[in-house]
């Protein structure tokens, strides 16, 4: 079973969503049934934190007339949903909505990322971030600064966990590469940790070159595929999300036909993209562009 808060929460709605539809049950008739209000009904099937009584659960899966063994699988889900990942440790420093990605994150088992303007928060290095940081909150406490590096620096550790590996897939826009953050020499040290990582065999780093001119996914604009790893029982696996990260609000889109538009303009990306190998020298290339 999964562990963390967000992936076993994600589980335990869709299956209440599904179960209620196929009982033809309405989200009314249910809610009333238990006894909460809409907001917190809402909640439930949408993954939304909130408190799940076990008492609940069971009297939605008499009313839906759940099997067992299904039954056994709702509680477990709730009872994983309670527990706390590392990232709850900074409840008061990471928005609620990015919260919910940073646990997404280190449930999926793959991400792809296409990125046009600022580099992907997982090949961060402390200085960059920390340019980042102080360019979108200039007034933020010193302090409160450190906190954010140090969350950026806790995310990147999948991409060295052995045990729990995650396969990371990025395509960057040459001119996300020559955008300054910070100062040259900054820009330096991260095109030198671009090329470290990218060595990684669990790690693809491609460029889309400044030749490619204007391409559909610059017009889909930057976004992020998560993955998440088969689970033994089928209807367990959760399907993938697709990330997409807006100044005032984040969006997390999830039907079929959504994620298949997005492998679609990711099959563009490989298209239009230099190999790793060409990318590497590229990046090293910008490096030295900057350091001279």
């Amino acid at each position: 079973m999964t562990t963390g808060s967000t992936l076993p929460l994600r589980l335990l709605a869709r299956q209440l969503r599904d179960l209620r539809a196929k009982a033809g049950v309405s989200a009314e008739s249910a809610r009333q049934d238990i006894g909460v209000s809409k907001q917190t009904f809402w909640r439930m099937e949408n993954a939304m934190p909130t408190k799940l009584n076990p008492l609940f659960l069971k009297r939605l899966c008499e009313l839906y007339e759940v099997a067992d063994e299904r039954r056994a699988v709702i509680l477990t889900l709730a009872e994983e949903s309670r527990k706390r990942g590392w990232w709850h440790t900074f409840d008061d420093a990471i928005p609620k909505t990015f919260g919910l990605f940073v646990g997404l994150e280190d449930a999926a088992h793959r991400i792809i990322s296409f990125q046009t303007t600022l580099l992907p928060g997982l090949l961060h290095t402390r200085e960059y971030r920390r340019a980042l940081i102080w360019t979108e909150y200039p007034n933020m406490r010193t302090e409160d600064v450190e906190t954010a590096v140090e969350i950026g620096a806790r995310r990147q550790a999948r991409l060295t966990n052995k045990s729990n590996p995650l396969t990371l897939d990025v395509f960057v826009d040459e001119s996300t590469l020559r955008r300054v953050t910070g100062n040259t020499e900054i820009m330096a040290d991260q095109m030198r940790r671009l090329a470290e990582v990218g060595q990684l065999p669990n790690i693809s780093i491609r460029v889309i070159p400044g030749s490619a001119g204007t391409y559909r996914a610059v017009v889909v604009g930057a976004f992020v595929l998560l993955e998440f790893p088969p689970h033994p029982t089928a209807y367990l696996t959760e399907p993938p999300v697709v990330y997409v990260q807006g100044f005032t609000g984040d969006l997390y889109l999830e039907r079929p036909e959504e994620i298949e538009t997005y492998r679609e303009v990711c099959t563009d990306l490989r298209r239009l993209s230099a190999d790793e190998a060409e990318s590497r020298a590229l990046i090293l290339e910008i490096a030295e562009e900057y350091t001279a």
